[in-house]
């Protein structure tokens, strides 16, 4: 039913959902319904997507990384080159949006900005792109660096970066393109116009070399909790992925972010906070699979993993005593701010050992995890999302699909009863998923014309 004349439609929930290859903890790959061969296989990762329309969630996120990152004689890693994924994704399905991850670091704009607008083109305005920097050692190596740019340039570098991609995106008018058979006219050129951009990082011509996409432009998201990261974020994204670990910490992240847009002269910035849910049928049998999942973990890997967030040597942790005191971000502030902090609030929020830090992160990843039944995970949804410290969510299962179906089957009811979460799909466009609208195309020659 829709909303009386004048007055606005009730606020809905988001729900993504991050498709980490076999599941968020690192043993997923190794329980029985699992096959170790998903992190490869494309059928896999369509799969999840499919559950996930079926679902209503507004997209399906992949992460990205241009090195080895993590301890693969343990566990797979994000291996598949995001965008070719997410164009298969897209052709089996017809809804759900699709965001990747592409580093600013390690790219050009140009092909950036293709790249994203021709996913948006194939999959009929549904594509969304992730705005990161990369600080790990590894991924500069593989460029043919020595050592890892420092923060701030990283993101001088980013803001530039997505300046010049958006500049792209609209270097073709509207209307520009014809296809007027009978007069023989195919492109207004006179519509479609050089970006001519000569920056501190980048000197870019254009235009680019295919029509503005469905949605004017792609839905930028971010993700950095950095000072850099969240002024990057107020400039430009449209939605941002979180990792508070706290009410609290999500609440003030929330009102601080919206607060920087809107000193750019931005609308409100979507906040999705980062989730693992771990649902049993009672909370004792959630527990129960929580710890055999964490069980079937190397104590070393979980170790390493978590040394290597905070950027210490694993042999400073032990298990049974709290974090060292006076920990500092890794290479002097060069690291991965937003894990780090979420780690580190975590254990000094609860007191915990590293034993349990670890337990409590199923594993020793960052984001924050919830083990319960599907009730218990629905209040925590509806706690925060009405209380304004989320959004909605980025959803993370213990193991896929089969959590991913859990929440499908028990959670996803329980929000729609509540009147929170949609029962069918109202747009087409991951823009109009997330309520965004659609950019006007703003450049000089527009307001020139």
């Amino acid at each position: 039913m829709s909303p009386a004349p004048g007055r606005q439609p009730p606020r809905q929930l988001h729900l993504n959902i991050n498709i980490l290859h076999s599941g968020f903890v690192p043993s997923a790959w190794r329980v029985d319904e699992a096959d170790p061969h998903a992190f490869i296989d494309v059928g896999h990762y369509v799969r999840v997507a499919q559950i996930a329309e079926a679902a209503k969630f507004d997209a399906v996120f992949l992460a990205d990384n241009a090195s080895i990152a993590d301890q693969i004689n343990f566990r797979p890693i994000t291996a598949l080159e995001p965008t070719v994924l997410l164009a298969s994704i897209a052709a089996a399905t017809s809804r759900i949006g699709v965001i990747g991850t592409a580093s600013t670091s390690y790219n050009e704009p140009y092909n950036i900005a293709r790249r994203f607008a021709t996913l948006d083109h194939v999959s009929a305005g549904r594509a969304g792109w992730n705005v990161v920097t990369t600080a790990d050692l590894g991924s500069a190596r593989n460029f043919g660096r020595e050592a890892v740019p420092d923060h701030a340039e990283r993101y001088a570098r980013a803001a530039e970066f997505t300046e010049v991609v958006k500049a792209l995106w609209d270097s073709w008018e509207d209307d520009a393109f014809i296809g007027d058979k009978v007069n023989g006219h195919f492109v207004d050129t006179g519509k479609v116009h050089p970006i001519a951009h000569r920056g501190k990082y980048f000197d870019v011509q254009g235009p680019l070399n295919l029509p503005r996409s469905p949605q004017g432009h792609p839905v930028l998201v971010q993700a950095g909790a950095s000072a850099d990261g969240r002024d990057l974020a107020a400039r430009h994204a449209e939605a941002v992925f979180s990792a508070s670990q706290s009410f609290e910490e999500s609440l003030a992240y929330g009102r601080e972010l919206k607060a920087g847009a809107a000193a750019y002269g931005r609308g409100p910035v979507k906040v999705l906070a980062g989730l693992t849910t771990i649902i049993g049928a009672t909370e004792s049998e959630a527990l129960r699979r929580r710890d055999e999942l964490i069980d079937l973990i190397p104590w070393s890997y979980s170790l390493t993993r978590l040394a290597g967030t905070l950027g210490i040597p694993a042999d400073r942790l032990k298990l049974d005593e709290p974090l060292p005191d006076n920990l500092t971000l890794p290479g002097g502030g060069n690291g991965n701010h937003t894990f780090f902090h979420a780690t580190i609030a975590q254990a000094r929020r609860h007191g915990y050992t590293v034993r349990e830090l670890i337990r409590s992160l199923a594993g020793g990843g960052g984001h924050r995890v919830i083990v319960g039944t599907p009730e218990q995970i629905a209040d925590d949804i509806e706690h925060w999302f009405k209380a304004g410290a989320a959004d909605g969510f980025n959803l993370m299962p213990d193991v896929l699909p089969g959590g991913l179906q859990d929440f499908a089957d028990g959670v996803v009811p329980i929000l729609q009863q509540r009147g929170i979460f949609r029962t069918e799909y109202e747009g087409r466009t991951l823009r109009e998923h997330l309520g965004l609208a659609r950019p006007d195309n703003g450049r000089v020659w527009q307001k020139s014309a």
